[in-house]
């Protein structure tokens, strides 16, 4: 993993942690229900950014060597790449 990307990452995942904490102590406290979906909100907001920086560093380093090795490796990334988008539905 490249070392900047994975500082980042395992900061957005104590950031999570957090607000996953946050969010269970809103739940339990029965605090109002659309600050309860604001903060769940968030949270998905913050998934999605460990995931675009997760799929960055995928992309820099496995599927980058993977094209250059083409082949069947290619193959394995474009399919790794529909799946990671959804998009390997039929």
């Amino acid at each position: 993993m490249i070392d900047d990307i994975k500082k980042r990452a395992l900061h957005r995942t104590s950031i999570l942690e957090g607000q996953l904490r946050g969010l269970a102590k809103m739940i339990e406290n029965e605090d109002y229900c659309m600050d309860i979906i604001a903060q769940s909100r968030a949270i998905e907001k913050a998934l999605e950014s460990l995931n675009r920086l997760l799929l960055e560093n995928h992309l820099r380093t496995h599927v980058s060597e993977m094209f250059e090795d083409g082949g069947d490796a290619r193959e394995r990334a474009v399919g790794e790449l529909l799946k990671a988008f959804d998009f390997d539905r039929r």
